[in-house]
C-alpha cells in the first residue's frame, strides 16, 4: 500500500520560505522602530547570536505594546541613571569646593590677598591685612586700625555667635586670627579683645594730641 505524503501548508513552512503576506496583499512593508530593533538585538544576544535573524524581527513586530513598554522602561532607567550620576558628581564637586574653601577667604580667618583684591575691584575699597604687631611696635595708624576693628567686631551690644552648631568657630571669631589675637570661643574672650581695642584707640588719640602739640 502506497504511503500518502502530506504537503506542507504555508502556515507550517519556515517563515523564510513563506511569501511576504503584506506584499501578497498589495500593502507596503512596515519597518521596525528603533525601539523594536534594539529589542530584537537584545533577543538575539540572549540566544547567543551576533545579530538578529528573521524570527527575532518577526517576534518583535508582533510584540508592539510589550516593546514600547520595555523601551520606555529602558529610557526611563537610563535617564534616572544619568540623573543620579549628575547629582553624585555635583555633590562631590560641592563637597570638594567646601573642603577647599573660598580662594577669597583665609580658612584660618580674614581675607586672602585675592579676597582683598576682589573687594577693591567690586566696590573700590582699600582693605589691608590685619595688624599682628605688639602694641609697643605699632604706629599710631596701626593702633587706630586694630582698635577700630576690635571695637566694631567684638564691642557691639549684641554679639553674634562665636561658634556654630558643631562647636567650630564662626567667621567672626576667626577674624581674630587675622589680627594676631587668639580666636575667642566665649563672649568673655571676645569682650577682652574689645577692651584691648579701646585701649589702643586711647593710645592713638593720645599720640595724635601729642603730635599736634609739637606741630
Amino acid at each position: 500500500m502506497a504511503r500518502k505524503t502530506s504537503k506542507k501548508t504555508s502556515s507550517t513552512k519556515a517563515p523564510w520560505k513563506r511569501p511576504n503576506p503584506r506584499k501578497r496583499a498589495g500593502k507596503a512593508s512596515k519597518h521596525l522602530t528603533p525601539a523594536k530593533k534594539a529589542a530584537a538585538k537584545a533577543s538575539a544576544k540572549r540566544a547567543g547570536r551576533p545579530y538578529p535573524n528573521l524570527v527575532d524581527n518577526m517576534r518583535m513586530a508582533k510584540k508592539s505594546k510589550t516593546v514600547k513598554k520595555s523601551a520606555k522602561k529602558a529610557v526611563k532607567k537610563t535617564a534616572k541613571k544619568a540623573a543620579t550620576k549628575k547629582t553624585t558628581k555635583a555633590r562631590k564637586a560641592k563637597k570638594a569646593k567646601k573642603k577647599a574653601g573660598s580662594p577669597e577667604k583665609d580658612p584660618k580667618g580674614g581675607l586672602t590677598a585675592a579676597g582683598r583684591k576682589a573687594f577693591a575691584k567690586k566696590d573700590g575699597s582699600h582693605l589691608k591685612p590685619g595688624v599682628m604687631k605688639k602694641a609697643s611696635e605699632m604706629t599710631p595708624v596701626e593702633m587706630r586700625r586694630k582698635g577700630s576693628w576690635a571695637k566694631r567686631f567684638f564691642g557691639r551690644a549684641k554679639l553674634p555667635p562665636l561658634v556654630d552648631a558643631k562647636g567650630n568657630p564662626t567667621r567672626l571669631a576667626l577674624s581674630a586670627h587675622a589680627w594676631g589675637e587668639k580666636v575667642p570661643k566665649t563672649e568673655k574672650a571676645a569682650r577682652k579683645i574689645a577692651k584691648k581695642g579701646e585701649k589702643l584707640l586711647k593710645r592713638y588719640h593720645k599720640a595724635r594730641m601729642k603730635a599736634a602739640a609739637k606741630g
